[in-house]
């Protein structure tokens, strides 16, 4: 009896006869990178919905102190609470982001000529500095078919390298210059290149015709760039049809914190993105809270300097 006793309690202590369960990562393409690429990966995508709402805020560093994000400590903190993860450059990210918000950060990791100059030819920075500011993933800029194309994918290489060697995701964000069309063909080969040379996640642009097939030619989990500002309803759409063409998220700025309302509008974005509401919808919601007189972020932060 004492013997049967023992194997009892063993086999209830040791999971005897009890298989292990297999796990499967949630984002595709990414089951046999490191544990902690994994974990930091799951900061940035929700696991419940496998996706992500990124608040867009590096602009500056090719464009200056751009329209909405002149004081990033008034426009873009409101915002903070209500994205998945951020995205901005070292240099925003020490001077004007408090080390509370306990969100993740995608770093913007590469940087070299302005709009006074033809964009692209860039450097990328040490990671060891990303890992300093705890980043979750570094970004870096890729320009297929521009004239700094070799640069900025060696850039991409080395990046992956140190990544691999520390557990940060990289991020390749397809660039798209004046002579380069937005369509599925070229967003298709943009993103391909990215994730055949070992980024993680793709940023590209979103087209009206063929995106699916740019998701299913990219074998690991793409955002969208918001671009240039559209009126909320088109910006919305825009976000709808691209997760339901199997997007895992979206990177928005201009279209959230040049908002009339920004903190309404990225809530809106945040309900198209994670709770599957169609563009109407999350437009009414938007309306509603713009209406019902909720904070109004950049413009109730300028009145009140």
């Amino acid at each position: 009896m004492a013997d049967d006793h023992r194997e009892s309690k063993e086999a209830k202590e040791f999971g005897i006869g009890i298989p292990v369960a297999p796990h499967t990562y949630y984002l595709r393409g990414l089951d046999n990178v490191d544990w902690g690429m994994k974990d930091r990966l799951a900061r940035i995508f929700d696991p419940r919905s496998a996706r992500t709402v990124m608040l867009a805020f590096d602009h500056g560093y090719i464009m200056g102190p751009t329209s909405g994000l002149e004081r990033i400590d008034l426009t873009i903190l409101p915002l903070v609470p209500h994205a998945d993860c951020l995205m901005c450059t070292r240099g925003i990210l020490r001077a004007s982001v408090p080390p509370v918000h306990r969100k993740p950060v995608c770093l913007r990791a590469s940087a070299g000529t302005t709009v006074l100059n033809e964009l692209n030819d860039e450097c990328v920075l040490d990671l060891e500095d990303a890992i300093r500011l705890n980043a979750s993933a570094v970004a870096a800029m890729v320009s297929i078919g521009g004239p700094f194309e070799a640069k900025t994918v060696r850039n991409l290489v080395r990046l992956v390298d140190e990544g691999g060697r520390y557990g940060v995701p990289v991020m390749g964000v397809t660039a798209v210059g004046k002579d380069m069309v937005r369509d599925a063909r070229y967003l298709g080969l943009a993103s391909r290149v990215c994730a055949e040379n070992g980024a993680h996640l793709v940023k590209t642009y979103y087209c009206s015709e063929g995106f699916e097939r740019v998701v299913a030619g990219c074998p690991v989990p793409i955002v969208i760039a918001g671009g240039k500002k559209l009126p909320e309803n088109e910006a919305l759409e825009m976000a709808y049809r691209a997760v339901s063409d199997g997007a895992a998220g979206v990177d928005m700025g201009r279209n959230v914190f040049q908002a009339d309302n920004p903190i309404a509008m990225i809530q809106a974005v945040r309900a198209v993105v994670h709770d599957g509401a169609k563009p109407g919808e999350a437009l009414e919601l938007y309306r509603g809270a713009v209406g019902s007189g909720s904070p109004r972020g950049r413009r109730t932060a300028r009145r009140g300097q």
